[in-house]
């Protein structure tokens, strides 16, 4: 007998109904005593939990807005793209530019609200 390749698996599951996938992970259950949808669903926190572990995220903060307010509000407006009121509102309280992002794009944006003449800290 002739070893099943992935690939092979497959594309004998496309040709498949949905009844005949249901009864043979039924099969599958039955003959390994295992679900295969519980494995898969027990995996996916672990590869999430190594992703995470691998990338850091961080969240911009105004720390002042400087002399230079309207600048900084524009800048705030383009990064977001949140509307006059709520870009306003992020300056006048030195709040969360954008939360959870990589480094290299918490760097940009810093360079950006700093050269609008900002002062900015990642949390």
């Amino acid at each position: 007998m002739a070893k099943l390749t992935k690939e092979s698996f497959i594309e004998s599951l496309k040709e498949m109904s949905l009844l005949e996938i249901k009864e043979l992970v039924d099969a599958m259950k039955e003959e390994f005593g295992v679900d295969p949808g519980a494995v898969a669903v027990a995996a996916a926190p672990v590869a999430g939990a190594a992703a995470d572990e691998g990338s850091a995220t961080v969240s911009v903060v105004l720390s002042d807005a400087g002399a230079a307010k309207v600048n900084v509000i524009k800048v705030v407006r383009e990064i977001t793209g949140l509307g006059l009121k709520e870009s306003k509102d992020i300056v006048d309280n030195n709040g969360t530019v954008k939360e959870n992002i990589s480094k290299d794009e918490a760097n940009d944006i810093k360079a950006k609200l700093e050269e609008a003449g900002a002062t900015v800290e990642f949390k």
